[in-house]
């Protein structure tokens, strides 16, 4: 496989690593689109003995610290990714990458400190302080979307686990949005594909509508390449089935730490 086919299997990849640290789509694919430049204009400039997935992580980590802080602070046309931007902006650029490789893209400890350049002592102590102001700030309560009683209960174990509170589990569209009327989360977590053939897409995004300070919503689904693809809005906050609770509780936090106003679905 040609570098440019593999670099292409990579793309959803490394749009949801620049999209998870900087809150948004278009900030995101900005980041990743001059890792592409820079490839394009010497593909050199990723050597051939390095892991490749590795290897753009760390071209990626080494512009996504300082992109866009000046010219971008306060002027995102959506509320969520400035109430982001101030909300991560007490912690270190590195401790947030260091906390997304780890969390969400499940790289080992030894390959981040090789991605940004440091040793794993440093590492850990970096996840330690994303953890402490994570912490510091959020505590909620959750509605869940899920059909699949076993499931739902092991979910809802890991999100009481780490500090929440689950104050209703729908099965479908209908119950997802009677739930949401009666009970006003902070936070929802939506299975793709519910009860009934309904859609958690359809419910998250009619919740959306309804007010102005709707909840971050996390979307859970067994097939993420099916949603993370340039042809349509995507979900930011995603977790993938079958998963793990360091999981679960990194993009809970992700989206609590991100909370504000999400975009839709389509």
């Amino acid at each position: 496989m040609s570098v440019a086919a593999s670099i292409k299997l990579h793309l959803p990849m490394m749009r949801r690593y620049a999209r998870a640290l900087t809150g948004s789509t278009k900030r995101g694919d900005a980041h990743v689109a001059l890792v592409l430049e820079a490839l394009l204009a010497d593909p050199d400039a990723l050597p051939v003995e390095w892991d490749l997935r590795l290897g753009i992580y760390r071209m990626l980590s080494s512009i996504l610290p300082s992109f866009g802080e000046d010219t971008d602070k306060g002027k995102s046309p959506h509320a969520w990714e400035n109430i982001a931007y101030h909300r991560f902006s007490t912690v270190l650029p590195v401790a947030k990458q260091a906390f997304v490789l780890v969390m969400v893209e499940e790289v080992s400890l030894a390959d981040t400190a090789w991605i940004l350049e440091l040793d794993e002592a440093e590492v850990r102590a970096l996840l330690a302080s994303v953890f402490l102001e994570i912490a510091m700030q959020i505590s909620t309560d959750v509605l869940m979307l899920e059909d699949e009683p076993m499931i739902a209960i092991e979910l809802e174990q890991m999100i009481r686990s780490i500090g929440h509170t689950v104050i209703g589990i729908a099965r479908n569209y209908r119950e997802a949005l009677a739930n949401y009327s009666r009970v006003h989360p902070g936070l929802v977590i939506a299975d793709i594909q519910l009860a009934d053939g309904t859609s958690g897409i359809d419910a998250a995004n009619e919740m959306l509508g309804r007010t102005r300070d709707a909840p971050p919503i996390v979307f859970v689904s067994a097939y993420p390449q099916r949603l993370l693809t340039v042809e349509r809005p995507e979900p930011t906050f995603l977790i993938t089935k079958p998963y793990q609770k360091d999981m679960v509780m990194a993009i809970i936090s992700q989206a609590l730490f991100f909370d504000g106003v999400p975009e839709a679905v389509a």
